[in-house]
């Protein structure tokens, strides 16, 4: 039967779904298609961790299949497949069903249809290569200090079905999306949305000599439809690009944010204060101020560009001023993004493993006069010699680790020769232990009073660790025994 028209109301009895993976949003997916009345059938490769969840699906009637070879074949009579956003096109589920024209829908897709008709939250939906979460968090605080029932969604926070599910509806949803979200969603019509940068990353999963052409138009898809503003990252003329390229409503302004003096139509810095000339009236002659750069939790380049990128999301919606202050002011990041992890001896030590690409790494770079950057990892295919060659000035020195630390080292050679290199352990996967009392000890070495030591690895983290938090703890426990060695 035909899915394309069904809704939260329609009776989705005699519906045969399949969900692919079965991780937090493939659950989501699966236990609200029971409810709804559909028959699932859920597959994932992988079992650990999954016991419960699938015993409970089990007890509401869904058919269950886990483990090596689960996901080798589309079950007959499938309606829609609904799969989560990390399973590449090319997988045999997923062309299995494009062969024999099977609707593919990711769950935010799926949560696009299923909102109430009659009551259904405005979505303010944020991508981009770096600041996701950042930039939707700001936003989550700043509509909750304007008074709305508001929460953070999809890639961070609550899975976006279940928020649309809710019996007690929200005023708005702060929506992350990244590119494998948005590759497998085509009806969702934002109320605003932002792509806050483009820059290579998981081009092991975008292939071909199109990868990161076809990465940017995943992107893009955020702008598709958009009801009130296209916001766009001014240093970043590419992102513009895709909102001059978008379908969008009638009357959806183009807005633009800055970290220097704002034209009309945009966001930016005046002296030490956010403003804003995009969504007052006067905004041919004046500016309204925002808050200032000391309200925010950090002055760190990227992290004024997520707020003001924050701000323009909550502005497009009506939120005032004050509001936008006060949510901003109240903001403090998660672990792991630009941490201080401790000052001694006039070395300022910070943890920013969230750094997970280049392009994340040389904001968090450009952040410091004089660094030691401590970097590596599984690359995903990235390179860094553009990274290398704009902030070769301001590195002190540096310590690599990781699977794929050669390719840092390589675009060192070839960009910062006279920078000294330290490169720890062999970073095979399964290492008895970590090599980070060994890293920090090296970089402690090489850096003078008024240096800061920056874990930004510019990498994924899965070679050594279970994953950037991890990482970030291990390097702030090797710290703190660095430093009581010093005492």
């Amino acid at each position: 039967m035909s899915v394309d028209s069904l809704g939260r109301h329609d009776s989705w009895k005699g519906v045969r779904a399949a969900v692919a993976g079965f991780g937090v949003s493939g659950f989501a997916a699966a236990d609200n298609l029971l409810f709804l009345g559909a028959t699932v059938v859920a597959m994932d490769e992988r079992v650990d961790g999954k016991e419960e969840q699938a015993e409970l699906l089990r007890s509401l009637g869904a058919d269950i299949r886990l483990g090596p070879g689960a996901t080798g074949t589309l079950p007959d009579d499938v309606d829609v497949l609904v799969t989560s956003p990390g399973w590449r096109p090319d997988a045999p589920l997923l062309a299995q069903a494009r062969e024999r024209d099977v609707p593919i829908w990711g769950e935010v897709e799926l949560a696009w249809r299923l909102r109430d008709p009659e009551n259904a939250a405005p979505w303010l939906a944020v991508t981009g290569t770096n600041g996701k979460t950042t930039t939707v968090q700001m936003l989550d605080s700043i509509l909750r200090a304007a008074g709305l029932r508001s929460v953070a969604v999809g890639n961070v926070g609550l899975p976006i079905v279940e928020a649309v599910m809710d019996p007690e509806p929200y005023d708005v949803l702060a929506v992350e999306l990244s590119s494998f979200q948005l590759h497998y969603t085509s009806s969702m019509a934002a109320e605003s949305a932002v792509v806050l940068n483009v820059a290579e990353d998981h081009l092991d999963w975008y292939q071909g000599e199109s990868a990161m052409a076809d990465y940017a138009a995943d992107k893009g898809r955020i702008f598709e439809h958009a009801q009130r503003a296209c916001i766009y990252n001014v240093a970043e003329p590419i992102t513009e690009e895709l909102v001059r390229e978008a379908d969008v409503q009638e009357g959806a302004r183009a807005i633009g944010f800055t970290l220097g003096m704002p034209a009309v139509g945009m966001l930016g810095i005046v002296e030490d204060m956010l403003v804003d000339r995009a969504f007052i009236e006067q905004r041919e002659s004046s500016a309204a101020e925002l808050c200032t750069i000391a309200d925010l939790a950090s002055p760190a380049p990227h992290f004024v560009a997520d707020a003001l990128a924050a701000a323009a999301l909550a502005r497009a919606h009506g939120v005032s001023q004050t509001a936008v202050r006060d949510g901003l002011r109240a903001f403090r990041p998660d672990g792991h993004r630009i941490a201080l992890v401790a000052e001694h001896a006039g070395i300022t030590w910070v943890d920013d493993s969230k750094a997970t690409n280049p392009h994340a790494a040389a904001s968090s770079l450009g952040g410091y006069e004089k660094v030691v950057w401590v970097a590596g990892g599984l690359a995903k295919g990235a390179r860094f010699d553009q990274l290398v060659e704009a902030m070769r000035e301001r590195l002190r020195a540096v310590v690599l680790l990781g699977a794929d630390r050669h390719v840092i080292a390589d675009a060192l050679s070839r960009h910062a020769p006279d920078v000294p290199v330290i490169e720890i352990g062999a970073g095979e996967t399964g290492a008895q232990e970590s090599p980070m009392d060994e890293v920090v000890a090296a970089a402690g070495g090489l850096a003078r009073a008024g240096d800061t030591v920056l874990l930004a690895p510019g990498c994924a983290s899965m070679d050594m660790f279970a994953n950037y938090g991890e990482r970030g703890d291990r390097f702030a426990e090797a710290v703190r025994r660095h430093i009581e060695r010093q005492e």
